[in-house]
């Protein structure tokens, strides 16, 4: 591609990018394609000769676009949102461009140096202490593994990266049973195994492991022999929001001498609103915290805030120093590869730079101060209009609902009739063994209008009228 050409069809992208956001609110939410229909559109076999982007562009928009899911639709209220604010999509075009990799501080000084700036900004934010350090890794599932090494490592004296973990005792990582499969897949890759996740029961209200059961089960563990070696709480569980009270258990596990790692990495950045950091009170003694801004804050995926009280630790646990990968000649320098499991690492916080410089913190705070209201609010509308239970009450703007009776085939059959209609995109979850279904509003294009149409819509698909 000629220079002339790249500048072409780059500004092709950019202009298409910008009717696409433009259009949103007239697509259905969710993709409406049947499965393996993309897949028979595209060609078997790899082209031998290059072809016209013009013919390549058309087919994106033929064959992709039916099949993609619009996750910056302002009706987007599945799982939690991956919100990509458009100065963020400007700034990665620019990481794009550039094509860095960022896993040292030689192969692009500016990278780490905004990146240390960048989590700093950040930490002042949520309100955390200034001992907290910060690398921003692609997602919280690779923040949680990061934390778990760690555990792993402190407590086989730093041997485990050398000598493995076979013949040892069996080390024992805690939770309760309400966060999410990213813990699980951690304590997989660790080596510590399934069977030493000793995962608590959930409060049946609010989700909330118990301290008191947590320490009786840490004690337990060590009379049998068992190596206890942290704990993991939940600030905003993916299924209900479901939230520990982080101060007991750090105060539980610090008494034990654990590790205590923090997954905020939905609810974390509500945190830039002082009024909702009641609800990780005791963060700030933690070891360790992940939150996502590429979830509510409006930068694009991936992008990821681990916050570690002694990155030392970390380092000890994750650094590996070829020749190759040294630099010599510079002291004092910080290579981020060394604070992450992958070593290629993307120029992630200059979407973070611009979005907080563009948008600035009241901004933020106004959307997701807005957002919460408005699930709310519209959790009291099914509330009083009769024939409709809130399941579980609504943690920052996540609730779930059903229909007063409803079986789970019920609640089943009336999910699909809100997603096939195309208008709102909702999930189900299992609260106390029976369906809900769950509702969260975050979408950065969201505005107060897109909650009656959503009232109406499921309305609609109960067959009332709205």
């Amino acid at each position: 591609m000629t220079p002339e050409e790249f500048e072409h069809w780059s500004r092709k992208a950019a202009d298409w990018g910008a009717s696409y956001r433009a259009s949103l609110a007239d697509r259905p939410v969710r993709a409406q394609t049947a499965p393996g229909e993309i897949y028979r559109q595209i060609g078997a076999e790899p082209p031998e000769t290059g072809e016209a982007m013009a013919a390549i562009l058309a087919d994106f928009e033929r064959i992709i676009l039916p099949g993609m899911t619009h996750w910056q639709h302002p009706r987007f209220f599945a799982y939690f949102p991956a919100n990509a604010a458009p100065v963020s999509v400007v700034a990665e075009y620019l990481v794009t461009a550039m094509a860095a990799q960022c896993m040292l501080w030689q192969t692009s000084p500016a990278a780490t140096e905004l990146e240390t700036r960048m989590m700093e900004w950040l930490r002042d934010a949520v309100g955390l202490p200034p001992d907290f350090a910060g690398v921003i890794q692609d997602s919280a599932s690779s923040a949680t593994l990061a934390a778990v090494l760690v555990m792993r490592e402190r407590a086989l004296g730093w041997e485990g990266n050398r000598q493995g973990l076979p013949g040892g005792a069996r080390l024992r990582v805690y939770s309760s049973d309400q966060v999410h499969t990213s813990i699980d897949r951690a304590i997989w890759v660790s080596g510590i195994g399934q069977e030493n996740l000793v995962k608590l029961p959930g409060d049946p209200v609010s989700g909330a492991m118990d301290a008191a059961a947590l320490d009786a089960a840490i004690r337990a563990d060590l009379a049998a022999g068992y190596r206890p070696a942290g704990v993991i709480a939940s600030v905003g569980g993916t299924s209900t929001g479901a939230t520990d009270d982080v101060a007991a258990v750090v105060r539980v596990a610090h008494a034990h001498g654990l590790y205590v790692h923090v997954d905020a990495a939905w609810a974390g950045s509500a945190m830039i609103c002082p009024e909702f950091r009641p609800l990780w009170a005791g963060a700030e003694a933690a070891d360790s915290i992940v939150f996502n801004p590429h979830k509510w804050l409006g930068a694009s995926f991936d992008c990821s805030a681990h916050f570690i009280r002694d990155p030392s630790a970390l380092v000890r646990t994750l650094a590996i120093q070829p020749e190759y990968l040294k630099t010599h000649g510079q002291d004092g320098i910080l290579n981020y590869s060394e604070w992450s499991v992958p070593l290629g690492r993307r120029f992630r916080a200059l979407k973070l730079w611009f979005l907080l410089r563009f948008h600035g913190l009241e901004c933020l705070r106004a959307m997701i101060r807005n957002h919460v209201r408005w699930s709310q609010s519209l959790a009291e509308r099914l509330r009083s209009g009769g024939g409709w239970e809130i399941v579980t009450e609504p943690m920052l703007s996540l609730f779930t609902f059903r229909r007063t009776g409803a079986s789970d085939a019920d609640t089943i059959a009336l999910l699909k009739r809100i997603n096939d209609d195309g208008c709102i995109y909702l999930t189900q979850t299992r609260v106390q063994g029976a369906i809900a279904i769950r509702f969260q509003a975050g979408s950065w294009a969201m505005t107060g209008a897109d909650i009656d149409i959503a009232f109406n819509a499921i309305l609609d698909a109960a067959g009332e009228t709205p």
